[in-house]
C-alpha cells in the first residue's frame, strides 16, 4: 500500500483501510453477481480509486473496478469534477520513485534502468484506467467518462493532462487491429439502425422512410467499424451511393423519388456522409482506415467502378467568408447572400456564382489554422487521408443547414487508389495539397470552361 495517498485522519489507519477495502470488494462482487442496486458507497471516488490501486488480486480488483464505475455513474457533476481534479493532483507519477530511478539511470545507463525509469514515471492514473477497463463494460464506461472529462476541461484546462493519459490508452484499445468493418443495410437489426438515425451527423435522417432510402436500394451501401467491447455499437459509419456520374448535389442524391441505379451500370462510388458515433473517442482517427477499407471492398465487389469520390460539406465556409475584408467586387454578391432567397432567383444565382466559387477555392486551399493546416476540418481530414481536392459544387446542399454553413456549396474529394499514398505523404511532410487544375483556375480569378462549372 505504499502508493496510497495518506492524510492525517483516522480514516488513514491500516485497520480502517483494510476494512474499507473489504467492504468495497464485497460491494463490487454484489454488483458483478447482478444482485440489484448496490448499497450506498462507503467512501468517495478517490478512496475507492486508492483501494483499487492497492490490490494485487485479480478477482478483488475487478470487483473494486466495478464498484468505482458504479459509484461514478451515481455521482453528481461536482463529485465527478472533484474526482478528475484528484487524478491531476494525487494520481500522477510517483515523484520520489521517479527521482530514484532517474538517478539510477544516470549512474548506470542501460535497458534495465531506463525501463525502471519508465515504469516509475508513469502516472498512477494510467494504471487506474487500465484496471477500470477490466470491469464488465469497463471500456464503454471509460469512453463515456471521457465525455464528462472533455466538458470539464473547458472550465479547468489543467484537467487536460488526465485526458492525455486516458486518450493514450483509448487510442491503443481502439486501434485498427481491434476493429471489424461490417455492412449495414435494411436487414440489419433495428436497434443498430436506430443508432444510425441518432448518430448521423452530416445529413440528418428524418425517420425510417429516409433511412430506408439510404440503405435498401441496390445502389446504396453503408459500412461501419465495430469494436468487440462495444457490442452492436458502431464506432463510425460511412454512407455510399453508386452512381453513373460524379454527384454534385446532395439534394439529388437523397431524393426519395429518384430511380435507383443498377449497380452493374454504376461508374462511381460517392462517399456522402461519414459520422463518428462516440464523443468519448474524439481525436481517435478511424475515418481514414474506414474509407480506405471500404474502397478495397467496393473494388473487389464492383471492379468496373472508375472512381471513388466524396460529396462533402464545408462547415466553416460561410463564417470564414463573413469574416473576410470584402473588396469592391464582392460587395454586391455579399449583399445578395444576406437573403437566403438568392437561390430561388436565376439572376441572383448568376451574380453570386463566380464570387462563391472563387472564395471557396481560397478557403479550401489558402485559409490555414494556427498550426498551418487547412482551416476547414473536413478538408483537413480528406486531404490528410490522401484525397485530391477535385471540384466545388454550387447549390449542392439547399437545406437550411447547408445554406447557413456553406451558402449551399459542397466539395468533391477524389480518392484515387494509385495516388492516395503519394498525396498523403506530400500533405503530411510539406502541407502540399493535391488540387484539380480547375481549382487552380478559380484561384487565379477565372472560371473553368468545363461543363460542370457552367450555370
Amino acid at each position: 500500500m505504499n502508493d496510497i495517498v495518506r492524510t492525517e485522519t483516522a480514516s488513514s489507519t491500516p485497520a480502517f483501510f483494510s476494512d474499507l477495502i473489504e467492504a468495497l470488494t464485497a460491494r463490487g462482487r454484489a454488483i458483478l453477481r447482478g444482485g440489484g442496486k448496490p448499497p450506498a458507497a462507503p467512501a468517495d471516488l478517490e478512496e475507492i480509486a486508492n483501494a483499487l490501486l492497492s490490490r494485487r488480486g485479480e478477482a478483488s480488483g475487478v470487483a473494486l473496478a466495478a464498484t468505482l464505475l458504479s459509484a461514478y455513474r451515481e455521482a453528481s457533476t461536482l463529485e465527478k469534477q472533484t474526482f478528475f481534479r484528484a487524478l491531476v493532483e494525487r494520481f500522477g507519477p510517483r515523484v520520489e520513485a521517479t527521482e530514484r530511478a532517474l538517478e539510477a539511470y544516470r549512474q548506470s545507463p542501460g535497458q534495465t534502468t531506463i525501463s525502471d525509469l519508465h515504469a516509475a514515471s508513469e502516472p498512477r492514473r494510467q494504471e487506474l484506467f487500465r484496471r477500470l477497463n477490466l470491469a464488465p463494460g469497463g471500456t464503454a464506461q471509460l469512453v463515456s467518462m471521457r465525455v464528462d472529462l472533455l466538458s470539464f476541461i473547458k472550465q479547468e484546462p489543467d484537467l487536460a493532462i488526465v485526458d492525455s493519459d486516458l486518450m493514450h490508452l483509448l487510442a491503443s484499445w481502439f486501434n485498427r487491429g481491434f476493429l471489424s468493418v461490417r455492412p449495414i443495410d435494411w436487414s440489419t437489426p433495428a436497434h443498430i439502425l436506430e443508432k444510425i438515425i441518432r448518430y448521423e451527423a452530416v445529413h440528418e435522417i428524418e425517420g425510417w422512410d429516409d433511412l430506408r432510402n439510404r440503405l435498401k436500394p441496390a445502389d446504396r451501401r453503408c459500412y461501419g467499424f465495430f469494436h468487440p467491447q462495444l457490442v452492436d455499437e458502431p464506432i463510425i459509419f460511412v454512407e455510399v451511393a453508386l452512381t453513373t456520374s460524379v454527384a454534385g448535389s446532395i439534394d439529388d442524391l437523397l431524393d426519395v423519388t429518384r430511380t435507383p441505379t443498377a449497380p452493374q451500370s454504376a461508374q462511381f462510388a460517392i462517399f456522402y456522409s461519414i459520422s463518428n458515433t462516440q464523443a468519448g473517442l474524439k481525436g481517435v482517427n478511424f475515418g481514414n482506415f474506414l474509407i480506405k477499407q471500404v474502397v478495397e471492398i467496393l473494388k473487389a465487389e464492383h471492379s468496373h467502378l472508375k472512381g471513388y469520390v466524396t460529396l462533402s460539406p464545408m462547415p466553416g465556409f460561410a463564417a470564414w467568408l463573413e469574416a473576410q475584408q470584402s473588396g469592391e467586387e464582392g460587395v454586391a454578391s455579399e449583399t445578395l447572400l444576406d437573403d437566403p432567397r438568392w437561390l430561388e432567383d436565376a439572376g441572383s444565382r448568376k451574380t453570386v456564382y463566380p464570387y462563391l466559387l472563387q472564395s471557396a477555392a481560397r478557403y479550401l486551399v489558402e485559409a490555414k489554422d494556427h498550426l498551418g493546416r487547412p482551416l476547414d476540418p473536413v478538408s483537413r481530414f480528406h486531404l490528410g487521408n490522401g484525397a485530391k481536392l477535385d471540384r466545388i459544387c454550387f447549390a449542392a446542399d439547399t437545406s437550411p443547414k447547408g445554406i447557413k454553413q456553406s451558402h449551399a456549396l459542397m466539395v468533391n474529394y477524389r480518392y484515387d487508389p494509385g495516388e492516395i499514398e503519394r498525396n498523403h505523404e506530400a500533405f503530411a511532410e510539406s502541407g502540399t495539397i493535391a488540387v484539380n487544375p480547375e481549382i487552380v483556375q478559380l484561384l487565379s480569378g477565372n472560371l473553368p470552361s468545363k461543363g460542370e462549372y457552367s450555370i
